[in-house]
């Protein structure tokens, strides 16, 4: 058993959450699931942001205290994300007295390292509001690309950093006028001083912290150290420096935010878990963050605060004597339909109203984890993809079947047995438990859904062959439906992590009342059978009208087409559907495929079979696939293929071929030996789905 503290970014606590947040938390509600599954003593830590000149604005605008301000949207915070079944531990708040203390303590360590200096910066100043104007609050022309509108900090439109002075027509963003350069003196961490680049540079270079592409990005970062300003001037909401060197100043936002974990954790055991577990602040510290601690320290924030938690993070701990985090995961941004969240295209949906629109959070849970992997892709919500997703994985491919299984089971009450399981369901489950497993060590969650996927297609397929309806008492047909209802519960435990509430729903149907401790070598095809006890919970097929509400109001999207005039016609007279085209599949049919670019790796012929090669091929997993192919005549020379991209069929079940299974098929166009594999642009990584 390992014992973790983990943690996730603190969401600001200026507005409510929105479906950007959820991407981190779900993933890390997965994680820790997971790991308690496996026996792990897990502690997960988040808080509310509440400090910064935002919230100190807002509520100003709103004519309440900024600590007010900052409580009511962390209450609103909380209850959101208990409606997505989101288990933090804590949900507290950086405006704390424990996270004061802790502030104070790490900035007194720096300063006592002699890290910290006074620097006289140049800074854009309204005069109307009588503020210095944070990067966000100042807009104007990019100096680059010239598009108007853009921040103090970035250009949204071609990616340019740079600083708010150089901004052109710069104007301040809360009254629009034109704001003035004055200078103010400020409290710097000297980040180049060699004893502090060899601990960040050591920490970011040590493998198993950061993935490597994050890395290099950190590295380069870590080659163009720049110091950091850590005070902020008046008016502002945060705490204020208590150093006579600087009158007046307010410790940045970004200094107490991440010490919000360590002085949540503090809160957490001292005052919010039961008596027998409460721990002394200085206990709390031995056991969590003093180095050489038992404990893992794990974060997960996305990839848009990672200069702050991989340079600037690493630096604080040490400076205060603490450990630094053994695992930073870093996820990508979330889009709609392909563009960025936006609320003037309707596109920044909010938690509530998904919540609003009726829909089940689990299937959003679902939907992230099949998209996500330990990379920092972004993810898209297509919510045309979101729909057909649960309606083909989860409504057709898994709940339909345990109805189903179920059914034929009840035929017979009792606890059913079989002597002989079926040899390719058992099979297909004791080989997708240890993937699954691993995967989920690794943030692979993709790869869970596709074995949950791949097993579930198995078992079903074994139904129609078997044919078990016809003689449900017959040892071959019970033979299935006990393997099958025993795959399920092992599928139940695959599931649990994602979707909590149908996988406990699935397992209890089939007689598991209790959770199960995923151990290694767990074998769900144990000989105890399954007794069908309650209905197996159902997955309602989504319409377009439910998803389209997220977006347009009940409203036709871009991502579900209007209904043609002879679709209303027929739904609004309620004829019977015509009888389908010979040939023809419906669009549920074709979403079932998983289409994935593949980096070819390597190519060589198979032995003794003069129209095969067998490939390695990247498709974005822990390992590279094998996949057998027949294109030897078209590629006399199997290392013209390597270093392509190619497109793949992910979710194909395992096929033997020539004594090699094959993990998969790629897609090739024309006639051997002309034939030619379908490859995609360089810049698109493996892994990435084919829409």
């Amino acid at each position: 058993m390992t014992t973790r503290l983990v943690t996730s970014a603190l969401p600001y606590a200026n507005g409510p959450i929105h479906l950007g947040h959820m991407v981190e938390h779900v993933q890390t509600d997965i994680h820790v699931r997971f790991l308690r599954a496996t026996g792990d003593e897990v502690t997960w830590i988040c808080a509310a942001d509440a400090h910064g000149t935002p919230i100190e604005v807002n509520a100003g605008k709103a004519g309440v205290a900024p600590a007010d301000f900052a409580e009511r949207y962390r209450a609103e915070q909380a209850r959101t994300f208990r409606a997505f079944g989101i288990g933090h531990d804590t949900y507290y708040t950086t405006h704390s007295p424990e996270n004061q203390a802790w502030a104070y303590r790490v900035y007194d360590a720096l300063k006592a390292r002699g890290l910290i200096y006074k620097r006289s910066v140049e800074q854009l100043y309204c005069e109307r509001d009588a503020r210095f104007l944070p990067d966000r609050f100042v807009k104007g022309t990019c100096p680059k690309c010239g598009a108007e509108g853009q921040y103090g900090d970035v250009c949204e439109v071609c990616g340019t950093t740079y600083d708010p002075r150089e901004l052109r027509a710069p104007a301040c963003a809360l009254c629009g006028s034109a704001p003035v350069v004055r200078t103010s003196d400020h409290a710097y961490v000297d980040l180049r001083r060699p004893e502090v680049s060899g601990v960040v540079r050591a920490w970011v270079e040590a493998e198993g912290h950061l993935e490597p592409a994050v890395r290099q990005q950190v590295k380069g970062w870590l080659d163009d150290l720049q110091d950091w300003c850590i005070t902020r001037d008046a008016p502002y909401f945060g705490f204020p420096v208590k150093d006579p060197d600087f009158p007046g100043k307010f410790l940045y936002v970004w200094v107490d935010a991440p010490i919000g974990y360590l002085s949540s954790g503090e809160h957490h055991f001292a005052a919010e878990v039961e008596p027998s577990r409460r721990l002394a602040p200085a206990d709390f510290e031995a056991r969590y963050l003093a180095p050489g601690a038992p404990t893992r320290l794990e974060h997960f924030i996305g990839k848009d605060i990672l200069r702050f938690h991989a340079v600037f993070w690493p630096a604080m701990l040490w400076a205060a004597g603490l450990k630094l985090p053994d695992r930073m995961a870093v996820h990508g941004h979330l889009t709609v339909n392909g563009e960025k969240m936006s609320k003037s295209r309707g596109t920044f949906i909010n938690a509530s109203t998904y919540l609003e629109a009726g829909l089940d959070p689990e299937l959003l849970r679902y939907y992230f984890a099949a998209s996500l992997g330990a990379g920092v892709s972004d993810l898209d919500l297509s919510l045309e993809e979101f729909r057909n997703r649960i309606n083909a994985d989860l409504a057709n491919n898994v709940a339909n079947l345990a109805s189903r299984v179920a059914a034929l089971l009840l035929r017979t009450p009792g606890r059913a047995t079989t002597a002989a399981p079926d040899p390719e369901v058992a099979a297909a489950i004791r080989a997708a438990l240890p993937a699954a497993r691993a995967a989920y060590h690794e943030l692979q969650y993709r790869e869970v859904v596709r074995l949950v996927s791949q097993v579930a297609s198995v078992c079903n397929r074994r139904v129609q062959e078997t044919r078990p309806w016809e003689a449900p008492d017959g040892p071959a047909a019970r033979a299935v439906l006990v393997t099958i209802g025993e795959a399920l519960c092992g599928l139940a435990l695959m599931l649990g992590p994602i979707m909590p509430v149908f996988a406990g729903k699935l397992a209890a149907a089939f007689g598991q009342a209790a959770p199960r401790v995923w151990t290694e070598a767990l074998d769900p095809i144990d000989g105890a059978g399954v007794e069908v006890a309650t209905k197996p919970p159902q997955i309602a097929r989504l319409e377009a009208s439910q998803v389209e509400r997220l977006v347009g109001g009940g409203g036709a999207s871009r991502s579900a087409p209007r209904a043609s005039p002879g679709e209303g016609a027929a739904r609004a007279t309620a004829r019977p559907a015509a009888e389908p085209v010979f040939g023809v599949i419906q669009y549920e049919d074709f979403a079932r495929v998983e289409l994935r670019v593949g980096l070819v790796r390597s190519a060589e012929p198979v032995p003794k079979a003069d129209k095969l090669l067998r490939l390695s091929v990247d498709v974005g997993e822990p390992e590279a696939r094998t996949i057998v192919a027949g294109i030897a005549q078209a590629y006399p020379d199997p290392g013209a293929l390597v270093g392509l991209r190619i497109v793949v069929v992910a979710n194909l079940a395992p096929r033997p071929l020539r004594g090699i299974t094959s993990q998969g098929m790629l897609l090739a166009a024309g006639e051997p030996p002309a034939l030619r594999v379908v490859t995609v642009d360089p810049g698109v990584a493996p892994g990435a789905r084919v829409k």
